[in-house]
């Protein structure tokens, strides 16, 4: 009998859709005029789709006297704010190219994306938290206030013409980003609709930074095919509609926030709730709460935090219903309790990367919850996935092996670096995303963890994923994070990072004792440190290579 396998290929009733951002994002104004289309807490800001489409559509004017040409490529440098989502939208009607970058970054890395994409103009917060944005600027660029706004010549930043600074006051040598509107053409009206005819869906319309964790980042480059179909079936799976309200406290500059929360909002007619500039459990809880939103996204430790709260009861949740739980894997006992605890009985999980626009599987509203739990759902319209071994053969269902995806959703490439494009995207189109994976007989799919991540000890296969579901079920135990470590006589040994929840006490034995008694003993781990944090990235990924290097440190 053959045995069934591992490609599974998305099928759908609905096409996939041809159009521009542009043309998407009109469609949605004509249609939900008066509708609520967003509201940012943070900035006292409550608008209908006309008022956004008024906001895009003067900014996309005024960005044609920055001298920026179709193709051009325009940085945005910014926690979440109404200035985002303005310049995303209006930065696609004028032919641009955005590029994401990530407001954690310093000045070399910053320095970095804006040489290696050649951005002419970039429009920057002026400070947030602890970060000085326009005097990071000014260390790389020494001579930037005595130049003349809009014909900057930098020698550290070639590419670089103009600066939209986000701010009330005026910054030398930069434009204010309200100032942008009031300096269109006579003629905008005719320029921007010369650039709405030429511009086509296969176009590149963002390059998006991804935190590799070795080397420099790499700047996958998206079109609006691929951005505006993805968001279309994210939205699509969490049955969104004009109706919901959609609390948005992940960042704007990763694919998370800009596709699956604001692409997927506008194309349903939703509206998008931003409670504050960067992610606050509080905050976000009071969004829900005042706002009565319908939907919520965020990665597990945003929603650890929130259900973390110690106000968590006092906040009314019963308007939530549906939403996205992403960005990591999920602990199946967090999953129980957002749903549970927080109403959301319709929440789905995603999975996918940046350079596949970015979601490939996603769990239903009504699948079963042990589903939901423990899978990432099933295969996303008119997408492609193949399993397979260190050989490159198709392996049968239930067997584990690298996951492998192809179409509509794959990135056009690494910009400017085709040797890193091509070890990505094979000939045949398949892009290889170093992720471990099991399709079941249902087509449901379980990430089991990274290519790399994997621990072979002994001989033994151990996925990293399957010893973090285990001891998150303790009582005591907050966050865990399990990798491998060097060992002489095993070639690699299981190391666990442990963080507790607030007050509990838990000695390295005792959780040692715990595993021993459920787990076969190559998987116990071998070294234990219990923490109080773990290394993040911004987008709340937990970072095993730092983690990895410190125990290795500490053991000498």
């Amino acid at each position: 009998m053959n045995q069934v396998s591992s490609y599974v290929c998305g099928t759908s009733n609905t096409p996939l859709i041809y159009e521009t951002i542009g043309e998407a994002f009109d469609k949605a104004v004509r249609q939900w005029s008066e509708r609520p289309a967003v509201v940012v807490r943070h900035q006292d800001i409550r608008w209908s789709y006309r008022q956004l489409g008024e906001a895009v559509d003067a900014f996309a004017a005024g960005l044609l006297a920055l001298d920026l040409a179709p193709g051009d490529r325009i940085g945005i440098w910014s926690p979440n704010n109404i200035e985002w989502v303005i310049a995303q939208f209006a930065s696609a009607k004028a032919g641009l190219v955005l590029v994401n970058i990530n407001p954690a970054y310093r000045k070399a890395e910053l320095a970095y994306t804006l040489n290696k994409v050649g951005c002419k103009t970039l429009i920057l917060a002026s400070e947030f938290k602890s970060s000085d944005y326009v005097a990071m600027l000014r260390d790389i660029a020494p001579l930037l206030e005595e130049a003349q706004s809009g014909q900057l010549d930098i020698n550290e930043l070639p590419d670089l013409r103009s600066l939209v600074v986000i701010s009330e006051q005026p910054v030398a040598g930069m434009f204010r980003f309200a100032d942008i509107a009031t300096m269109a053409p006579a003629d905008a009206a005719e320029q921007l609709a010369e650039r709405a005819r030429s511009s086509q869906p296969d176009d590149a319309i963002n390059i998006q930074f991804t935190s590799g964790t070795t080397g420099l980042p790499k700047g996958a480059t998206l079109t609006h095919f691929n951005v505006l179909n993805n968001g279309y079936f994210v939205g699509q799976a969490m049955t969104l509609t004009e109706q919901d309200r959609l609390c948005i406290p992940v960042p704007l500059y990763h694919c998370f926030g800009m596709v699956l929360s604001v692409i997927s909002s506008v194309l349903h007619g939703a509206c998008m709730v931003f409670p504050s500039a960067a992610f606050e459990a509080r905050a976000v809880l009071e969004a829900i709460s005042e706002e009565k939103c319908t939907a919520l996204h965020g990665v597990p430790t945003m929603f650890i935090a929130e259900l973390e709260d110690p106000d968590f009861n006092k906040f009314d949740l019963s308007h939530l219903r549906t939403g996205i739980m992403a960005g990591a894997p999920c602990p199946i006992e967090v999953m129980r309790k957002v749903i549970s605890d927080m109403n959301m009985e319709q929440v789905t999980i995603c999975y996918g990367m940046t350079e596949t626009s970015p979601v490939s599987f996603q769990s239903a509203t009504d699948d079963p919850l042990e589903k939901r739990v423990s899978t990432v759902g099933r295969i996303h319209p008119h997408v492609q996935v193949k399993i397979i071994d260190e050989n490159g053969a198709v392996v049968p269902r239930g067997v584990s092996g690298e996951l492998c995806t192809r179409g509509y959703s794959v990135m056009l490439g690494y910009w400017g670096d085709d040797k890193q494009t091509a070890d990505t995207i094979d000939a045949a189109g398949w892009l290889h995303t170093g992720d471990l994976a099991v399709i079941d007989d249902e087509g449901y799919c379980d990430i089991v963890g990274r290519v790399k991540d994997m621990i072979i000890r002994g001989g033994e296969n151990i996925y990293p994923r399957e010893i973090e579901e285990y001891l998150f079920q303790h009582p005591k135990i907050e966050q865990v994070a399990v990798f491998g470590v060097p060992d002489e006589r095993f070639g690699e040994a299981v190391a666990a990072w442990v963080k507790l929840r607030d007050s509990e006490e838990m000695d390295i034995e005792e959780i040692r004792d715990y595993c021993n008694e459920q787990i076969a003993y190559y998987k116990v781990p071998k070294h234990i440190m219990i923490v109080d944090e773990f290394p993040m990235t911004v987008t709340g990924k937990i970072q095993k290579f730092i983690m990895r290097d410190k125990t290795i440190e500490n053991l000498g």
